[in-house]
């Protein structure tokens, strides 16, 4: 394992912020992606059970400092069903997002990828919410290589049930909203995803993520990012995300 990846190992298992890596840390996207990639092995998640987008909108690309998405990989741990339950205390400044995920049916090779060859490859879109966590001081300071290296927030995961009838939906016109204990705290549309959800899929066939990984698999689950920015919780709570044709999904933090 390489340095970055053991500092950042390490401070995920000891629920530390991580700090800024120092002469350790990767000097580029690309690097950081390599590092992704070796952190990934030290888990035990090669290959992953999916991934995630971080930074689809406009907003969150702002929120974020980053000019473009970014993409972590998701273990297994990181699938878990609607109505999931989990110790609030066990995450480290922990968020949550409102998503649209999908499950693949077929292969996507890394590579320049087509809106339409993305979807073809989808069989199954749910609603989904992302835990995430807080886990980093200045995100200047700390950089975007090695945020991409320490999976772009991602924390874990709960999926809703599939719509049976996506392939007739306008997935881009759909809102979906969050809820935090029956109040909303933010929403949007299926268009901030890069203009539609299925963009942002094309986006990561193409992304130094598949590249590192061996390109998207058939059985994976991505989340395909948020219309909100991240839902930073103070304790204890409920939360539900509704998307319209899609249904629902929920969590509770006890």
């Amino acid at each position: 394992m390489n340095e970055a990846a053991r500092i950042i190992v390490e401070a995920r298992k000891a629920k530390r912020i991580l700090a800024p890596l120092g002469a350790a840390a990767p000097v580029d996207v690309a690097a950081g992606y390599a590092v992704q990639h070796a952190v990934a092995l030290a888990l035990g998640a090669v290959p992953p059970a999916g991934f995630k987008i971080g930074a689809t909108t406009k907003q969150m690309q702002a929120y974020l400092g980053l000019p473009h998405p970014a993409a972590g990989f998701v273990p297994a741990g990181s699938l878990n069903a609607d109505g999931f339950t989990a110790p609030y205390a066990s995450f480290l400044g922990l968020g949550v997002e409102c998503e649209v995920g999908v499950r693949l049916g077929a292969d996507l090779p890394f590579g320049p990828t087509t809106r339409a060859q993305a979807e073809a490859a989808v069989a199954e879109v749910f609603p989904a919410i992302e835990i995430v966590e807080k886990r980093y001081g200045d995100l200047a300071e700390l950089g975007t290589p090695t945020l991409i290296a320490d999976q772009v927030f991602h924390a874990s995961g709960v999926l809703g049930r599939p719509a049976a009838d996506w392939r007739g939906m306008d997935l881009g016109a759909m809102r979906g909203e969050l809820f935090v204990d029956g109040d909303s705290r933010g929403g949007g549309q299926g268009q901030d995803l890069l203009g539609h959800p299925m963009e942002a899929l094309a986006w990561l066939a193409g992304s130094g993520a598949a590249e590192v990984f061996g390109g998207l698999k058939a059985g994976q689950v991505v989340w395909l990012g948020s219309v909100t920015p991240p839902i930073w919780l103070d304790g204890p709570c409920a939360v539900r995300v509704a998307f319209e044709g899609l249904g629902e999904v929920s969590i509770t933090f006890y």
